[in-house]
């Protein structure tokens, strides 16, 4: 019941309040920026909430985020070198979901101390540093994986996806 009560008043007023449009354009252009120095592609999509339906249904926030994946087309770059950074506001969750080359640049260890470092910064009111940290860290894991070369086509949007 208390996850219901998170999710009926979590609203994307309180995703603006988190993430403003000044944050969203410098994310944008941080994920611009790193596009540049490796081959992934990275993406980030932030949720107020799930509808009723889906919590009752006992929806887990990495359930959420695979379909997010599916619905985003993170999966549908010619490397399959996506990765997704979803954030579930209500459940204070951060999920990431990397494709078949991107899930084998990074240990389980490390896509895990990401988003740790992530979710500390958030329940501390710390959106800005958390996210833009998280992505700092992104890229020098994929820039190690997936090295620059002459070709790097921008495959998905870099502008976070508000849900």
């Amino acid at each position: 019941m208390v996850r219901l009560w998170r999710h009926l008043w979590c609203d994307r007023a309180t995703v603006r309040r988190r993430f403003p449009g000044a944050l969203l354009s410098e994310v944008e252009r941080r994920i611009a920026d790193g596009e540049v120095r490796h081959g992934a592609e990275v993406r980030v999509a932030v949720e107020a909430s799930l509808g009723v339906p889906a919590v009752w249904a006992r929806t887990t926030p990495r359930q959420r985020a695979l379909e997010v994946f599916g619905a985003l087309r993170v999966w549908d770059t010619e490397d399959n070198n996506g990765v997704l950074i979803y954030v579930l506001l209500a459940d204070q969750a951060v999920e990431i979901v990397a494709d078949r080359a991107a899930a084998r640049a990074a240990s389980d260890a490390q896509w895990q101390a990401i988003t740790t470092q992530m979710t500390r910064a958030f329940r501390a009111g710390r959106y800005r540093d958390g996210l833009l940290g998280a992505l700092d860290q992104l890229e020098v894991v994929l820039s190690d994986a997936f090295p620059a070369t002459g070709r790097n086509p921008d495959e998905l949007p870099n502008r976070p996806a508000l849900l």
